[in-house]
């Protein structure tokens, strides 16, 4: 094992049932899927958590993944890194957890910046079975004091691509102080958001003359917010299921509300929080008035190219709900199938409520039978993976990236233009392009 810096996990299965939940029809899909695995996340988590590190331990495959969807350059020290299994390890010629204790008293030796240590598990290390979760413990007891460890998977055998960034967190709530018997109520922000994004949401709160509001994840281990029973806390990501129910678990109260994408998203979880605190109305008006105002004309600039197109979306970043919800009810676009990974309905019981019933739902993927129903719908704008993007173009279909949407600042007032702009782009290339 050598600690040095996938492609997508494929799932194979053949049923395609429909259920009714809440009367709305559910297609639930199995079969072979498109999207990145769960150790992508690192890509955005190493940023936010400045202090953190994380040990992917798996196969050169997967530090391929991680430096190519990073673009770290051959002389970077970027915050991430694998311990690659050699066959050597797969053959019992080395003990792995002996190799796994050197390379991390290496890496801790080589950067006492590090306060909190991941070690993250991959395809490779499931399938040989390595208790990465004992190993943290042990190595947490080696080096307490000076680093915390943790663990978590983002093995594409279990995760897909943002449910990475929901185990890490899930395994930060542990470890998040007990808040004190006499403590007054809190809000937590969850969800890893870009610092720019994080800061507006925090101003915004701070106006509304709500006090005491924590971030998850924190940007520096020590600022991990204290969790409990008055602790109310918002989503601002709608994959974090495991992460809300460890909340949940230790008593917190999670606020539910549409997900601040657009004006009409962000008022609505603006106002849960609000509500919750005892705000009062007339305040909470004046105080994301100007700014939801800023959103809408933002939005208004796209409205010409988007209006009246019709979309569609292939499972990838369970983010495809609420961007439908937005891009329907700001936009005027036609929503007609909405895929999903996984379709969490407690999450999402209000983006749910505010799309039409003429809305296709689906849960899991069967990627043959999803691209013969895009190709029979022929709609303006397919929003999907990188490799289905291009065979979708080269059949005349005009489709958009559905990373970029994981890696651009889209929540709240003041990117919801920007979030618009996403969408009319590509239709806008088309145009330009026809001849």
């Amino acid at each position: 094992m050598s600690g040095t810096l996938t492609s997508p996990p494929i799932a194979v299965g053949c049923s395609t049932n429909v259920v009714e939940r809440n009367e709305r029809p559910i297609l639930r899909e199995r079969g072979q899927r498109e999207v990145f695995c769960g150790l992508t996340g690192i890509i955005w988590l190493h940023r936010k958590m400045q202090d953190a590190f994380f040990l992917v331990v798996g196969s050169r495959t997967c530090a391929h993944l991680l430096q190519s969807a990073a673009g770290v350059m051959i002389f970077a020290e970027p915050r991430f890194a694998t311990a690659i299994i050699e066959e050597r390890d797969l053959a019992g010629m080395a003990d792995c957890q002996d190799e796994l204790d050197r390379v991390v008293d290496q890496l801790l030796e080589r950067r006492p910046d590090i306060k909190t240590l991941f070690l993250v598990g991959s395809c490779p290390s499931e399938v040989i079975k390595m208790d990465l979760a004992k190993a943290a413990q042990r190595l947490g007891r080696e080096h307490a004091g000076t680093v915390r460890i943790l663990n978590y998977s983002g093995s594409g055998i279990e995760t897909t691509f943002t449910e990475g960034e929901d185990a890490c967190l899930a395994s930060l709530v542990p470890e998040m102080p007990a808040e004190s018997a006499d403590a007054q109520p809190s809000l937590l922000m969850v969800g890893s958001l870009p610092d720019i994004v994080e800061d507006q949401f925090l101003r915004l709160f701070e106006e509304l003359g709500i006090k005491n509001v924590g971030v998850l994840p924190a940007r520096k281990a020590c600022d991990l917010p204290a969790v409990g029973p008055n602790t109310h806390f918002l989503l601002a990501q709608p994959f974090l299921g495991e992460t809300s129910r460890a909340l949940e678990d230790r008593s917190a109260i999670r606020l539910e509300a549409l997900f601040p994408f657009g004006a009409e998203g962000t008022t609505a979880w603006l106002k849960a929080a609000a509500e919750a605190f005892g705000v009062d109305e007339m305040h909470f008006n004046s105080v994301v008035a100007k700014p939801r105002e800023r959103a809408k004309r933002a939005i208004e600039h796209s409205r010409a190219q988007l209006e009246g197109k019709r979309i569609s979306f292939l499972p990838d970043s369970q983010l495809e709900v609420p961007l439908a919800r937005f891009l329907g009810n700001e936009l005027g676009m036609e929503p007609l199938e909405v895929g999903t990974p996984y379709l969490h309905r407690g999450l999402l019981s209000h983006e749910l409520n505010a799309l039409p019933q003429s809305v296709q739902l689906s849960e899991g993927q069967h990627v043959d039978k999803q691209l013969d129903r895009v190709r029979e719908a022929r709609p303006d704008l397919t929003v999907c993976g990188l490799g289905l993007a291009n065979p979708l173009e080269s059949e005349g279909l005009s489709t958009k990236w559905a990373i970029e949407l994981v890696f651009s600042p889209i929540h709240g007032f003041e990117q919801a233009g920007d979030l618009a702009e996403l969408f009319a782009r590509p239709l806008r290339r088309r145009d330009v392009l026809e001849v």
